[in-house]
């Protein structure tokens, strides 16, 4: 239930620096947000699935904080990643 390593390098050289940027906090969020999208749709396809639910609840909640990190010290780029992603903040 991962993201291929084609798209999350496709992920890494929209939102990053570099092609090997991984660390910044926007390819971070938008590489999170790609795999609570699939989690999302498997949870939707298998409701019994409570592990799957655990780990869908978790990436939520480190992808919370992540963009509360960058709202606090980072504004503008905060915005630029929640419009560009679509997220509802």
């Amino acid at each position: 239930m991962s993201i291929t390593a084609e798209k999350k390098a496709e992920l890494v050289k929209t939102f990053g620096a570099s092609e090997s940027d991984t660390g910044k906090p926007e390819v971070q969020i938008a590489i999170m947000s790609e795999r609570i999208r699939e989690l999302t749709e498997h949870s939707k396809r298998h409701p019994h699935d409570s592990n799957g639910r655990r780990g869908l609840l978790k990436l939520v909640g480190k992808r919370r904080r992540l963009l509360q990190y960058l709202e606090s010290t980072e504004v503008e780029r905060y915005r630029k990643i929640v419009n560009d992603l679509g997220l509802r903040r």
